[in-house]
């Protein structure tokens, strides 16, 4: 079968060939992978800025965006069946009998950073025509979505921040009756977190760098958003043009253009950061105007990393909803779709707003 893999000590990224996997057995569930999306991650893992391959292997199999076919499953599986489509959880919990949140299966808390994430952290990932999975780190999805449910993933991570904002602004001793909302970047993470603001009935606005007359700003006006351009309102100016914002939601993984944003973040506010930014040289904050405004605003500032199988959960239900209400905006989301022998180059360029490697093994190995 194949697959696509970087060999970070050559610095190579390629389609390999691999033996098809074993008959499985006790939990393990054989997958059939249709689809993986290619994100920033990916691009980054493809440049060598980082992953990690499993140990003793010379590369790590990429891609942590999949939607799957069940084909076979084991003795002790429980739930799913033959035939079933199902998107696989990406972070595996960490060993140690002390880190209370992986032992409640809440990986994405983990205390100690032990844990592994398949096509990113010590683990192999999706990209590839067939994978073993456990029955516990697979999520159903149902047929009608089939064409879009490679988006679940990256969505995942919008209905994480959804959970914890939910929790977190329950504080507040009254009932918000009216949330504006802000999306800080246009990629596909900024859009998806976009459209779950408004699934939830937000006053949503995304603001990037792409001009107002952009596909990408048609993109956010047409699932009923307001696109805000840096080239008409400068980030600092936002708070005086356009007003405050009850949440922000970070989604450009820079941080001097993060923290130019809490400025706009409203009395009692909540500002989820998404991205990761690369180590660079220091920039230069405000840090007494900061502390200040998240004292006297009563503002909470936090950060949100992969998911859990209940954030999934949730992202396939606001899929389900923005299927109903703006299904084309959805599938607009998927600007490319290529076969696996392009993936290499698709994972060392760019273009678009979600690219996905559309795998097309069929029948059982």
């Amino acid at each position: 079968m194949r697959a696509v893999a970087v060999f970070p000590k050559v610095r190579e990224v390629r389609v390999i060939n691999l033996p098809e996997p074993p008959p499985v057995t006790g939990s393990h569930v054989l997958l059939k992978v249709l689809e993986v999306g290619i994100c920033g991650t990916d691009r980054e893992i493809g440049a060598f800025e980082y992953g990690a391959p499993p140990p003793g292997s010379d590369h790590l199999i990429l891609g942590h965006e999949a939607l799957a076919e069940v084909v076979a499953t084991g003795p002790d599986v429980t739930w799913v069946r033959k035939g079933d489509l199902v998107v696989p959880t990406v972070r595996r919990p960490c060993p140690q009998a002390r880190c209370r949140p992986c032992r409640a299966e809440r990986q994405d808390f983990c205390v100690t950073g032990e844990f592994w994430e398949r096509g990113i952290k010590e683990a192999h990932g999706f990209l590839q025509e067939w994978t073993v999975e456990e029955e516990a780190h697979l999520v159903a999805v149902p047929r009608k979505l089939a064409d879009v449910a490679v988006l679940t993933e990256p969505l995942s991570v919008a209905a994480k921040a959804a959970e914890q904002a939910q929790a977190l602004q329950g504080r507040l001793p009254w009932e918000r009756a009216h949330v504006r909302a802000l999306a800080l970047g246009a990629g596909p993470v900024g859009l998806l977190g976009a459209m779950s603001m408004v699934v939830n009935h937000f006053d949503t606005f995304v603001y990037s760098l792409e001009p107002a007359a952009s596909e990408r700003a048609e993109l956010v006006r047409s699932f009923g958003a307001t696109y805000l351009s840096g080239q008409d309102v400068p980030l600092g100016e936002l708070r005086q043009k356009v007003g405050t914002f009850d949440i922000i939601y970070e989604a450009v993984g820079v941080s001097k253009v993060a923290f130019a944003a809490v400025d706009a973040l409203g009395a009692n506010g909540l500002f989820i950061f998404t991205g990761i930014p690369a180590h660079g040289s220091p920039s230069p904050v405000d840090t007494d105007t900061l502390m200040r405004n998240i004292v006297l605003r009563n503002q909470l500032l936090l950060g949100t990393v992969n998911a859990s199988r209940s954030a999934y959960e949730l992202a396939l239900r606001e899929l389900e909803q923005a299927m109903f209400l703006f299904p084309r905006s959805v599938r607009a989301l998927i600007t490319h779709r290529v076969p696996i022998e392009a993936a290499p180059a698709l994972i060392t360029g760019h273009g678009g707003v979600k690219q996905v490697i559309a795998l097309s093994s069929a029948g059982t190995p």
